[in-house]
């Protein structure tokens, strides 16, 4: 009997562990929450003002039904011309059309600098600085419209589209301040450095590098304006009375009116604000991408 020698025992392969799916399952559910959560955010933005377009675009025996129909049916624009044409409309709109774009320039042209000085220069008390800033927004527009319409009346601007300009400009700039401030802290500073070296100026180095790169959030601070001037009612009612603008018309004259040219002095005041929002949109696209690194 011949022994055989002994062989060494082979390791068994081992399988790999099965991949444990729970959190590509926690993700997928984060990403479905995510999604129908902004949905629900559009739909509740998108809805009312498709009831006021929709409202403000249909015939008067539309409007008189019942029950109404969600899709449009009978469209006509004979009460939204009516609005239009009515007395002081078309005044009133143009006022709201200068005063918005003479806020938005006004707070450009102080907001910007004093931003770009707010996220460049380190001095004593500039926290609690930006703190006082915004302790503007705190106080009511009729804390601030009260006093400033009895100096607008000593000044002889009462009743002009100047005064309401000043009014919104004031109650924009601290936020432009702070929004502006915080995309202009993001732009690198050696950038800038960059353009002095080769010989660009101060001024030239801010126009040509650093505002370009922090023009999403001059874009941001744009839309707020603007459409805080735009829907801004109370103060603009308090400092005019025959240079009124939009929103103000809109309040004293459709008090008693019926309910179809509501709906069309709605639609008026939300679709230039709408517009504004689409033209500016394309500078926002890279606002959390590629622009600021």
């Amino acid at each position: 009997m011949t022994l055989q020698p002994l062989q060494p025992l082979q390791p068994r392969p081992t399988q790999p562990a099965p991949p444990d799916p729970a959190p590509l399952r926690a993700r997928r559910r984060a990403r479905i929450a995510l999604q129908a959560a902004c949905l629900a955010i559009t739909a509740f933005m998108a809805v009312p003002l498709y009831l006021i377009a929709l409202a403000a675009l249909s015939s008067r025996e539309s409007l008189n039904r019942f029950p109404l129909s969600f899709l449009p049916t009978d469209l006509s624009v004979q009460t939204l011309g009516t609005f239009l044409t009515s007395t002081g409309v078309l005044a009133s709109f143009g006022n709201s059309m200068i005063v918005g774009l003479g806020t938005l320039l006004l707070s450009s042209l102080v907001g910007v600098p004093a931003a770009y000085a707010l996220a460049r220069v380190a001095f004593r008390g500039k926290e609690p600085y930006q703190l006082f800033l915004l302790f503007t927004r705190a106080l009511p527009i009729v804390v601030l419209s009260v006093p400033l319409a009895r100096l607008f009346l000593t000044a002889g601007v009462y009743d002009t589209t100047y005064a309401v300009i000043l009014l919104h400009s004031a109650i924009a700039l601290p936020t432009t301040i702070l929004i502006v401030a915080s995309v202009f802290v993001a732009v690198p500073v050696d950038v800038e450095e960059a353009a002095r070296v080769f010989g660009a100026t101060p001024l030239q180095a801010f126009r040509t590098v650093v505002a370009p790169m922090a023009l999403p959030g001059i874009a941001a601070a744009s839309i707020f304006t603007f459409v805080m001037s735009w829907n801004e009612v109370l103060g603009a009612s308090i400092l005019t009375l025959n240079h009124r603008t939009l929103p103000a018309q809109v309040l004293t004259s459709l008090a008693d009116s019926p309910l179809a040219y509501r709906f069309a002095g709605g639609f008026a005041l939300v679709l230039p604000a709408l517009i504004f929002i689409a033209v500016m949109r394309r500078y926002l696209t890279n606002m959390w991408g590629s622009t600021i690194r």
